[in-house]
């Protein structure tokens, strides 16, 4: 089964590019939805409260995840903290629901990865092809505030992430989003078409 990695930063337009696939019959893992689900795991949320206190928590024990980005983003000390938590544990969900989708004989998986930092270290190390969605900073920071995300947080988390040049070196397709969702779509189903060509 071929693994397709989604990689690109806040509001590039992932999202759009897994979509296209999807509804081309592909199945897909978030892995940042992997993530959450993994925060309602007791055994993560007794280390989180450990690490970074009782107030990430609601009154139902349930993490806030706006509470607990505040404290795990502030430095890279802090968010290593939180990864070292959440990495391997969102790793098992992978790998499990990954043997799944083989079991019931997928060609292709889609895996949409926003906390890509490098090939080599991370979840996408088996990928078969990472594709890199790309868009000017401007563009994307309007686009996720367009979404509900505050500026000043937007403008925090892309800091954190990677740089274009870097997703570039990584990427084995890369797909411009400058223009319109539909455009996107577009690139990426003629890729895909050339791609199963290729198999």
């Amino acid at each position: 089964m071929k693994k397709l990695f989604i990689i690109g930063g806040m509001g590039a337009g992932k999202s759009t590019a897994r979509k296209a696939l999807v509804d081309e019959g592909l199945p897909f893992i978030d892995l940042d939805k992997v993530g959450h689900d993994v925060l309602m795991w007791d055994t993560v949320k007794e280390e989180l409260v450990e690490t970074f206190g009782e107030d990430i928590l609601d009154e139902d024990g349930e993490v806030i995840r706006p509470a607990l980005a505040k404290k795990a983003f502030v430095s890279p000390a802090e968010t290593r903290k939180l990864n070292r938590i959440t990495m391997p544990r969102i790793e098992d969900a992978y790998t499990d629901r990954l043997a799944e989708l083989e079991r019931e004989g997928h060609e292709a998986v889609v895996v949409e990865y926003s906390v890509f930092k490098s090939r080599a270290s991370s979840l996408a190390y088996s990928a078969d092809v990472v594709m890199a969605v790309l868009a000017p900073l401007d563009l994307r920071i309007e686009r996720a505030v367009a979404s509900g995300f505050e500026e000043s947080d937007v403008r925090r988390r892309i800091a954190q992430q990677i740089t274009d040049a870097d997703r570039i070196e990584a990427a084995d397709v890369v797909f411009n989003n400058d223009g319109t969702p539909d455009e996107l779509r577009n690139q990426v189903l003629l890729w895909w078409q050339e791609y199963q060509k290729k198999d």
